[in-house]
């Protein structure tokens, strides 16, 4: 079985976002965002509610939601950043009290795991990706992007809940043109 890898280029990431809200699955395209931009698992992804990331007194996004990952039992504050607020406005006229974020419309309950790696996938196979890809890989693209925009390591491994360095190693893909482009840049810095 192979593990799955980041998403390592930005211009897929953006097509994969773009794909979703290119077809008006306003819900699809909120998911790959919050996806790639919280390093949550699918998991706790598919447990928010529309209560967790929508002020319903304000009627206004949340700045910040906080969970409780289904894994580590660990209390976490998320930011809220700009890319997810502007996905969820867009997607906030289907807000409703208590019901989940990524409703099924057959069934009024959270789409499922399995629902939510065929979505996933799909897409990067009609897109024409070269590797697999799976709602696991977008929580792995957060770490990348993040460690390649100078992000601390120690700060990653924390965001992800990680305790050894050699998982979040790991989750970040690191390969031989990342070690290529750290050698050619050793000479700017010398």
């Amino acid at each position: 079985m192979s593990t799955t890898q980041p998403i390592r280029n930005k211009r897929q990431v953006r097509e994969l976002c773009d794909y979703f809200l290119s077809r008006g699955q306003l819900r699809n395209h909120v998911l790959v965002v919050i996806s790639i931009h919280t390093a949550l698992r699918i998991s706790d992804i598919l447990s928010l509610t529309w209560d967790d990331v929508y002020d319903f007194k304000k009627k206004r996004v949340r700045e910040s939601i906080t969970i409780t990952e289904k894994k580590t039992r660990k209390s976490k504050i998320i930011k809220l950043n700009d890319t997810i607020i502007s996905a969820l406005k867009k997607y906030a006229f289907a807000a409703k009290p208590g019901e989940p974020l990524f409703v099924n419309a057959r069934t009024g309950k959270a789409i499922s795991r399995v629902q939510a790696y065929r979505i996933i996938s799909a897409a990067a196979e009609e897109l024409a990706f070269q590797t697999r890809v799976s709602c696991h890989s977008l929580r792995k693209t957060f770490g990348y992007f993040a460690w390649r925009n100078g992000v601390p390591v120690p700060i990653i491994m924390s965001i992800y809940n990680h305790s050894s360095y050699a998982v979040t190693k790991r989750y970040l893909g690191i390969e031989q043109d990342d070690k290529n482009e750290a050698y050619s840049k050793i000479s700017e810095i010398i």
